[in-house]
């Protein structure tokens, strides 16, 4: 299969019509999307990716109205998010509705869903019938794609193909929300491209984590995610180097670079903000994974605004399996 990149949506439509995968840009990463309401098409995602089946998948839509059809209730608080930060980096877990397959859910009685900001995705969604699951469009585990170029290294010959919709603009996955009807309580099942912060200053009130690594309700949960070739390891840089040959290394710098002869040097944010270390990170993870190190050495962000969704990726990319 010869993998194509363009701007075409009727080609991308009919490839989804017939239970293609198509590769489509969002806000936060690139998605390998398919008809959510399709058997066939569903299988594909987990067969492309390697992905576990009871890992959930998200469902994009086009608007709130087009939500309500695949959910079975929506709290009145998490309405009120999703008109202040949707479009965007926010997905919601809900009930879901007998319309929704269980294999998107990995049998949960809940779904993620969300409503993606970006003009191509959103006018594709808009010429469609049913939902689109998106999971990254990437190999399972590995560095999530931040463009076109990032999913054509890994699913060139995969799928037919990949909606071009350049870099995208925030760089981190979703936040993924929830709600607790006993407490009445927002819940945080995945850190993302919204902050804490930013949620808990609309709402006026502070939200609660609830990840769960063994027994994923969510995407983006489990432990070792988001892995480099080159093995990476967080932490202070001046402590991290010691037992290294110096010369055999790559240090990914938050906001500026230390005084070594490694391989090179990244620097996630040369303006010292949380938000463009965030857009920077895969892009930059990518490219120390090729400069041919013994191991990637980075700094932990600062654990504020989307550093904590930052830092939250590094400690999955870095996570021993064994």
């Amino acid at each position: 299969m010869e993998t194509q990149i363009g701007h075409e949506i009727e080609l991308a439509k009919q490839l989804l019509e017939h239970s293609e995968l198509v590769a489509i840009p969002t806000e936060t990463v690139y998605g390998l999307a398919a008809n959510a309401l399709s058997l066939e098409a569903i299988s594909k995602i987990y067969q492309v990716k390697n992905r576990p089946q009871f890992n959930p998948l998200i469902l994009h839509v086009a608007n709130v109205t087009e939500m309500k059809k695949y959910v079975s209730h929506l709290p009145s608080k998490l309405e009120i998010l999703i008109q202040k930060f949707s479009p965007g980096p926010l997905t919601v877990l809900l009930p879901k509705s007998d319309l929704v397959p269980d294999i998107v859910t990995a049998g949960s009685s809940k779904v993620a869903i969300r409503i993606p900001n970006h003009p191509l995705t959103l006018e594709l969604l808009q010429y469609l019938d049913f939902p689109l699951a998106a999971p990254s469009a990437n190999i399972s585990g590995r560095v999530s794609p931040t463009s076109a170029e990032h999913v054509l290294e890994q699913l060139s010959g995969k799928i037919p193909y990949i909606l071009d919709g350049g870099e995208t603009k925030i760089g981190l996955e979703s936040t993924i929300v929830g709600y607790d009807l006993i407490s009445q309580q927002i819940l945080i099942h995945r850190l993302g491209g919204l902050s804490i912060e930013d949620i808990e200053e609309f709402l006026l009130e502070k939200v609660k984590l609830n990840i769960h690594h063994d027994t994923p309700e969510t995407p983006g949960q489990l432990k070792s995610h988001y892995a480099t070739s080159t093995e990476l390891l967080v932490g202070e840089i001046d402590e991290l180097i010691l037992d290294k040959t110096i010369e055999n290394v790559v240090i990914i710098n938050y906001h500026k670079t230390k005084d070594y002869s490694v391989i090179k040097q990244f620097i996630l944010t040369t303006q010292n903000t949380t938000t463009e270390a965030a857009k920077n990170l895969f892009r930059i993870m990518r490219e120390a994974d090729k400069c041919g190190a013994s191991h990637i050495l980075c700094e932990w962000a600062p654990n504020e605004g989307l550093g904590k969704a930052i830092n939250d990726r590094l400690k999955k990319a870095s996570f021993n399996k064994t």
